[in-house]
C-alpha cells in the first residue's frame, strides 16, 4: 500500500518521500537519526522497526544485519516490508512473503526504492531514474522528483492519499518534515508545500538554535540577510538570475 524512497547525500543528509492510499503515511513509517541513518517501515508496518534499526545502526551494525536482526525477532515479518539506509555502505530491505502484489525493492549506492501493492515494477524503476536523472539537485528535490515520477508510472494500485517528505541533517531535529494527510492529489501538493517551504521557512529554521549555537540568530536583520543568501544560492545552483 506504500511506496518510498530513502537516499543520503555527500554532505551527511538523510532523506525520504513516501506516499500512499492510505491516511496520514507519513506518521509512522519513516525514522531518521542524524549520522545514523533512515528506516522506513512499509506493508502492513511495524512502527517498533524504526528505533531498533536506528539503535542497531548506531551500534555499527550493517544494514544487512539489522534488517535480518529485526525480521528474526517479529512473527509478522512475511506481512512486513522493510528498507533502510545507514551512514556508509549499501542499503538493505527485506519483503515479506505475504506482502501484497506488486512488491519488491531496488536500490542504488546511496539510495533505496521499496514497495507494495503497486501498479508494477515500472514504480520502483521510474522512481529509482527520476533520482538518478536529477543529480545536482537539492536532496529534497531529488527525492520529491523521484516521487512524482513513481506515481506518474501508475504508484499504488489502489490510488492516491496521502504522502511524506522528511530530511535529517546535522542537528537532532528533523532539518525538513512535510506531510499531506490526506488530499485528492497528494504528491503534487507535497510539491507545492516544498516550494513554500523554501520561501522562508527552511533558511529561517537554519537560524534557530541547534548542536553548534546555543542561543541561534536573535538579530531580525542578520534572519533577513540569512534568508537572502539562500535565496541567492537557490538561484546560482539552478542557473537562475536573482
Amino acid at each position: 500500500m506504500i511506496w518510498s524512497i530513502l537516499a543520503r547525500d555527500d554532505e551527511g543528509r538523510f532523506g525520504a518521500a513516501i506516499a500512499s492510499r492510505f491516511f496520514a503515511v507519513g506518521a509512522y513509517c519513516l525514522h531518521a537519526q542524524r549520522g545514523v541513518g533512515i528506516v522506513a517501515t512499509q506493508a502492513l508496518m511495524n512502527p517498533l522497526y524504526g528505533p531498533a534499526a536506528l539503535m542497531l545502526l548506531a551500534q555499527g551494525h550493517a544494514p544487512r544485519s539489522v534488517v535480518a536482526a529485526l525480521i528474526a525477532a517479529d512473527a509478522g515479518c512475511d506481512q512486513r516490508q522493510l528498507h533502510l539506509l545507514g551512514a556508509l555502505g549499501p542499503p538493505a530491505a527485506h519483503s515479506g512473503a505475504a506482502c501484497i502484489d506488486w512488491c519488491g525493492q531496488t536500490s542504488g549506492a546511496h539510495y533505496s526504492v521499496a514497495g507494495n501493492m503497486l501498479a508494477g515494477p515500472q514504480v520502483l524503476a521510474a522512481t529509482a531514474e527520476a533520482f538518478e536523472r536529477s543529480a545536482g539537485g537539492t536532496l529534497a528535490e531529488r527525492l520529491l522528483a523521484a516521487l512524482a515520477a513513481g506515481e506518474a508510472a501508475g504508484g499504488d494500485k489502489r490510488g492516491k492519499q496521502s504522502a511524506a517528505l522528511v530530511i535529517q541533517g546535522d542537528e537532532d531535529r528533523l532539518e525538513l518534515d512535510l506531510r499531506v494527510d490526506d488530499h485528492a492529489e497528494p504528491v503534487r501538493e507535497l510539491l507545492r508545500l516544498h516550494a513554500v517551504s523554501g520561501e522562508r521557512f527552511q533558511p529561517f529554521v537554519a537560524c534557530l538554535a541547534g548542536r553548534h549555537d546555543a542561543v541561534g540568530e536573535l538579530d531580525r536583520t542578520r534572519i533577513e540577510a540569512a534568508i537572502e543568501r539562500f535565496h541567492v544560492a537557490r538561484a546560482a545552483q539552478r542557473g537562475e538570475p536573482h
